[in-house]
C-alpha cells in the first residue's frame, strides 16, 4: 500500500531500462519502495538496470515484456499482479524514431506509432483494469510536450504522443473516482542516450528532474505533470499561434 504521501511501495515499470523511469525508481527506494518489477525486452541494459536496484536495497524482478505484443499483455502482467498488489505502474517505453528516415519507411513509421501509442493503449487498459480490481493504485503515463502541437521535425513521434496523452486523460476520466489515480506527465526535451545526438533545445531537462516532478505529482494525485513547470505556459501560448506562423518559427 502507499504510505501517507502517496508513495507507493511496490513498482512496476513498463519499459524497465528507460532512463527517465530508472531515476524515478532510484528515487523512490530512497523514500519506501521495496518492491519493483522491471518489464521490457531481455537486454544487458534490463539485467544491469535490475542489479542497479537491487544494490540500493529493493526486491527486484525481470519480466519480459514487449510492447509491440498486445496479445500478450494480458499474461505478462497479470502474473505480476497476480504476485501482490502493484502500487504504481509507470508507463514508459516509447521510441524517437528517425523523422528523416521514417518519411520515406511508412513500415518504420508505424512501428513507432504501434510502440508509442497502441502498445500504450493495449497495456495501459490491463494494467488499470489491474489496479481497479485491487481497488487502487496510480498510473503514470509519460507523455512528451511533443505532442501539444504536431511539429515539422518530428511530427511522427508527436502524433504518437499526442494520441497517447489524449488515451491516457480520458482513461484517468474514466478511472475518477474508482480508487485508481492516473497521471499524465509532460517533459520536455530530455537529456538520455535517446537524444544525444539532437541538438539541444531549450527547457531542456534530465531524468532526474522528471523523476522529482513524478515524486511531487504522487504526492499532490495530480493529473497533469509539466518538466520544467514553464512549458505549460510556453505551449499554451505556441497552440494558439496561427497554423501559417507556426511552421515558419523555429520549434
Amino acid at each position: 500500500m502507499k504510505d501517507a504521501f502517496g508513495l507507493p511501495q511496490s513498482l512496476l515499470v513498463l519499459g524497465g531500462s528507460s532512463e527517465i523511469a530508472l531515476a524515478t525508481a532510484r528515487r523512490l527506494i530512497t523514500r519506501r519502495t521495496r518492491t519493483v518489477w522491471l518489464a521490457g525486452r531481455p537486454s544487458i541494459a534490463l539485467e544491469s538496470a535490475a542489479c542497479e536496484l537491487r544494490d540500493r536495497g529493493a526486491e527486484v524482478r525481470v519480466v519480459a515484456f514487449d510492447a509491440l505484443d498486445p496479445e500478450s499483455h494480458e499474461a505478462v502482467l497479470g502474473k505480476v499482479f497476480a504476485e501482490g498488489d502493484v502500487d504504481l505502474v509507470l508507463l514508459a517505453f516509447g521510441v524517437l524514431g528517425d523523422q528523416a528516415h521514417d518519411e520515406r519507411d511508412p513500415v518504420a513509421a508505424v512501428r513507432v506509432a504501434q510502440t508509442n501509442y497502441t502498445g500504450a493503449v493495449s497495456s495501459g487498459l490491463v494494467a488499470a483494469r489491474a489496479l481497479q480490481a485491487q481497488g487502487h493504485g496510480s498510473l503514470v503515463v509519460l507523455s512528451s510536450v511533443a505532442g501539444e502541437r504536431a511539429r515539422r521535425a518530428n511530427f511522427i513521434y508527436g502524433s504518437s504522443k499526442a494520441g497517447l496523452d489524449a488515451f491516457a486523460q480520458g482513461l484517468g476520466d474514466a478511472l475518477y473516482g474508482t480508487g485508481v489515480h492516473v497521471m499524465v506527465v509532460r517533459p520536455g526535451f530530455v537529456r538520455s542516450e535517446m537524444t544525444a545526438e539532437l541538438d539541444e533545445p531549450p527547457f531542456a531537462t534530465t531524468p532526474e528532474v522528471v523523476a522529482t516532478a513524478i515524486e511531487l505529482g504522487l504526492r499532490r494525485r495530480s493529473e497533469t505533470v509539466w518538466v520544467p513547470g514553464l512549458l505549460r505556459v510556453v505551449m499554451s501560448v505556441l497552440r494558439h499561434v496561427p497554423r501559417g506562423i507556426f511552421r515558419r518559427l523555429p520549434v
